[in-house]
């Protein structure tokens, strides 16, 4: 009988002991911090860059093609008898950091870049509504040939320099949009009619249809453009906004984009600034990334 009443006694402090235990799991619980992940499936939207870094040591092999313009006619098979390309290879240092290098058969560049990813989206002990990555990259042109060069053209006149800070928000697990704010900055401009600094605001989003496959668009707008009616009286080609849509076929390893664009340019230097090509006068190129990935080194 006493133990019976002593059970009793002692019944309402093994019960606020278990309260206090369930409370403070669910403390630990709410502790816990969720990332997002594959806000994009690529580390390329259309012509730029998404967020997304290499994972630490993985290598990607890149292909980047754009045919001629559609309104070249059946004479140049409606831009297929054109290409430009550019081969490149993605490295991840680590999950955030990644390093590349790059030819383009279109001007002849040779670019790299460094990518880092600054801030994850995130979601309970940390909320982060957006993922932020910085990119910093140089172009150097072989074009034009030593013995064409311009009296007074130095080497260093070839360089031109782009930063980018990358900003998305996986909006839903099919919705994502990036915005894009880039400063590019070139050694050797005409002065008369462009500057040698210039920024661009670019935008982009994704929309994933099905599994395996996704809608793309991408558009840069240029803060202070050089006069189109300067650049004629100086024999320059007129400049136009980057515009460019995509659809992303996933397939195993691989990534293939089909692309429309207004560029046949493929590093941030020419694409941004020197896009010569007026999407709505016709003048649009087709073309694709196809991307490879290769593991190095085990994952952790």
């Amino acid at each position: 009988m006493k133990k019976i009443i002593l059970l009793f006694i002692l019944l309402p402090f093994f019960a606020n002991a278990q309260e206090d235990l369930l409370g403070e799991l669910e403390k630990e619980k709410t502790k816990e911090t969720d990332y997002t992940f594959a806000t994009f499936k690529g580390t390329r939207l259309v012509n730029g860059h998404t967020i997304e870094t290499k994972n630490a040591g993985s290598l990607e092999f890149i292909f980047q093609h754009r045919f001629g313009a559609l309104d070249g006619g059946l004479y140049e098979m409606f831009g297929l008898d054109e290409a430009y390309v550019r081969l490149g290879l993605d490295y991840g240092i680590t999950d955030n950091l990644s390093v590349s290098i790059g030819r383009n058969s279109a001007d002849k560049i040779m670019d790299g870049y460094l990518k880092y990813k600054i801030l994850k989206q995130s979601s309970g002990e940390k909320n982060m509504p957006f993922s932020i990555t910085a990119l910093g990259g140089a172009a150097y042109s072989i074009s034009p040939k030593k013995d064409d060069e311009p009296e007074g053209f130095k080497s260093v006149d070839r360089l031109a320099y782009t930063g980018q800070l990358l900003i998305a928000r996986k909006i839903t697990s099919n919705l994502s949009l990036q915005l894009m704010p880039t400063f590019i900055h070139k050694n050797a401009v005409n002065k008369f009619a462009e500057k040698n600094d210039q920024i661009a605001i670019g935008f982009g989003g994704r929309l994933k249809v099905t599994k395996s496959v996704a809608l793309t668009t991408e558009y840069y707008y240029r803060l202070d453009p050089p006069d189109n009616d300067l650049l004629a009286s100086v024999g320059d080609e007129k400049r136009y906004n980057a515009l460019g849509f995509g659809i992303d076929i996933e397939t195993g390893g691989h990534v293939f984009q089909l692309v429309l664009t207004n560029t046949s340019s493929l590093t941030e230097r020419t694409v941004i600034t020197e896009t010569n090509g007026d999407f709505f006068g016709g003048d649009i190129h087709l073309g694709f990334n196809v991307t490879r990935t290769f593991q190095l080194k085990k994952n952790k």
